[in-house]
């Protein structure tokens, strides 16, 4: 992808998708918009980076990382008091900079989530949260991912996640690359698991927490009341530059998608003509139903979280 708009193409038809991949992508599409520009004034330059980022704000709206990066780039290049050159130079080294970030961040967030996990432990994640979406080693599968590095033989129970399929597709692909042992089951199957004492911990990772609520995957929802009927620990595992703790729930635009992905299985139709069909991509876990939230500043519970977290600027 050369361009602003093939990027912003591939975030909108999620061949990037992973929140904290999305915000690092939209950041490096803003600095291609640098790279290439013919800007001969600093004025000129800075908008043709707002006008990219007017279009990546547009592709996906649920997930936070996405804005929270083109804010930070845009700022950096009003900041800059240089030429149009040194502008387009600092918002493409501010790109690489957040990339970095994103692997400390989650190789902290890693160390700070393991020790939550005990030797033996398994456990159920939901959609995809590894390296795959993320810039590098992942957020709920970077805290498995440590506990396993550390020695302890943990074990993961993964959802299909329909119906996208993260977690078949995805999921048990990295768990298998880095030989852990993963055990694949359907969206429907959580409750059964639970039920026959088959979970330790449940870890997911989030597109946006606000100060009442966890947004994240469809489904997400589902299995936390479940956790929360059967005493099993549900963790959130997520960057602070997920954290919107100026909003509510009630404030979050649920991203709709294209019915094809439910009425369709791969290329093969699987619903009957003109059925009416509803394909939100997120849904909302009340807090109430989140035991804690592993960051890379620690793990937070949610009472302490907002005087805790801190915005990643």
């Amino acid at each position: 992808m050369k361009d602003c708009h093939r990027v912003a193409s591939a975030i909108k038809d999620m061949k990037i998708r992973g929140a904290p991949l999305i915000g690092v992508a939209a950041a490096y599409a803003l600095a291609l918009t640098a790279y290439n520009s013919k800007a001969k004034t600093k004025k000129e330059v800075i908008k043709e980076i707002e006008k990219s980022a007017s279009l990546l704000k547009k592709t996906r709206p649920t997930a936070v990382n996405l804005f929270w990066a083109v804010d930070r780039m845009v700022r950096k290049a009003r900041e800059n008091t240089g030429t149009a050159k040194t502008v387009a130079k600092a918002v493409i080294e501010e790109a690489c900079k957040m990339a970095d970030e994103d692997v400390e961040t989650n190789r902290k967030m890693g160390k700070h989530g393991s020790a939550l996990l005990n030797d033996g432990d398994v456990i159920l994640t939901h959609c995809n949260a590894g390296s795959l979406a993320t810039v590098d080693y992942g957020t709920a599968l970077g805290v498995i991912r440590v506990a396993w590095e550390q020695g302890k033989k943990v074990s993961v129970i993964a959802t299909e996640t329909r119906p996208k399929l993260q977690g078949a597709r995805l999921t048990a692909y990295e768990l298998q690359q880095d030989d852990i042992p993963v055990t694949l089951i359907t969206d429907g199957m959580v409750g059964y698991v639970m039920q026959k004492r088959l979970v330790d911990r449940v870890i997911v990772g989030a597109d946006r927490i606000v100060r009442d609520a966890v947004i994240n995957k469809i489904g997400t929802f589902g299995v936390a009341v479940l956790a929360h009927e059967h005493d099993i620990p549900f963790y959130v595992a997520a960057p602070t530059s997920t954290f919107d703790l100026a909003h509510s729930a009630s404030e979050v635009v649920i991203e709709e998608r294209n019915p094809d992905e439910v009425t369709h299985f791969g290329a093969q139709k699987i619903a009957p003509n003109g059925v009416e069909v509803l394909n939100p991509a997120f849904d909302i876990t009340p807090m109430q139903y989140v035991t804690a939230i592993i960051c890379e500043t620690g793990v937070l519970s949610p009472k302490d979280l907002e005087r805790h977290a801190k915005w990643k600027t």
